[in-house]
């Protein structure tokens, strides 16, 4: 499966009958699946199946989909308050040889308010069905379009966290190249501290402190944090190989990345080692933004 970054940008359009409509869908970073919606009056009967249809193809990220919907034809029709005209009817018969015995008019009919009433004609059940499901038709296809926007960004974004996940590796073989964690160099600084210290306090017991000193020199040592950033490193490149959601996975990586080189920063006993553990930090951090940005 590809990388798919969480940004993009998609529209769609189609036609059914006298109706044109267009959906315009823009995506963003989110924790879980947003879709918000969008609809003119009277499509809110579709929200459900628009939203499965999402969540067939979307894990991730804050979706604002909106749909624009036109009538290119006005069909409108007359409505005939029949109760009103009835009544209408029967007045006129009642009374119209004493006020006014002349035939009522259509035109007298129209000037009566709330007797007809002209409004835009409903389409038949069959043509809504049709019109709906072009809709949805329309739907897919922004969807498509939108994950092809996404997928081309994530290949750029694997692109960039293969670079880093390379330069988290080589900061670490250069940690572990350092001379300072050569077993002499850390055999003659220990031994040097422990001369230092009998120096200028005879007193002190010898044995005492070459133990004390062991346990410092294992306690300062890195190479299980190194390890375990080799580890992690080799972690991110089969996700990216393996593609599809993964950046849940990747950020959980890039805190045990954060966790790894704070250690190793704290151990340092080598300014070599302390410069490039804070390198490591700035590229792990860069490494975590770009992960956020993938579904």
């Amino acid at each position: 499966m590809a990388l798919r970054s969480m940004t993009g940008f998609a529209r769609s359009e189609g036609e059914s009958g006298r109706y044109r409509f267009s959906w315009e869908l823009r995506a963003v970073n989110g924790k879980g699946l947003d879709l918000r919606l969008r609809l003119p009056p009277g499509l809110e009967r579709i929200e459900a199946d628009l939203r499965k249809l999402a969540g067939s193809v979307l894990n991730r990220g804050n979706i604002q989909a909106g749909l624009t919907l036109a009538v290119a034809e006005n069909r409108i029709e007359a409505v005939v308050n029949h109760d009103a005209l009835n009544a209408v009817l029967a007045l006129k018969a009642e009374l119209g040889a004493t006020i006014d015995p002349a035939p009522l008019r259509f035109d007298s009919l129209l000037g009566i308010r709330g007797l007809i009433d002209f409004r835009e004609a409903e389409d038949e059940p069959e043509a809504v069905a049709v019109r709906d499901a072009a809709v949805l038709d329309a739907f897919q296809a922004a969807l498509d379009g939108l994950n092809s926007m996404r997928e081309r960004e994530g290949a750029a974004l694997g692109d960039v966290l293969s670079s880093q996940v390379d330069q988290i590796a080589a900061i670490a073989d250069r940690i572990e190249a350092d001379p300072s964690r050569q077993p002499a160099e850390i055999v003659k600084r220990i031994a040097a501290q422990v001369n230092q210290l009998l120096d200028a306090n005879s007193s002190l017991d010898q044995d005492r402190l070459h133990v004390e000193a062991a346990l410092l020199a294992t306690r300062a040592d890195i190479r299980e944090e190194l390890d375990r950033l080799r580890a992690h490193c080799s972690a991110v490149r089969e996700l990216l190989v393996a593609g599809g959601p993964v950046g849940r996975k990747l950020d959980f990586l890039a805190q045990e990345f954060n966790r790894e080189s704070n250690t190793i920063c704290s151990k340092s006993n080598a300014v070599a080692v302390t410069s490039a553990g804070i390198e490591l930090k700035v590229v792990i951090d860069q490494f975590r933004e770009q992960v956020q940005n993938l579904e």
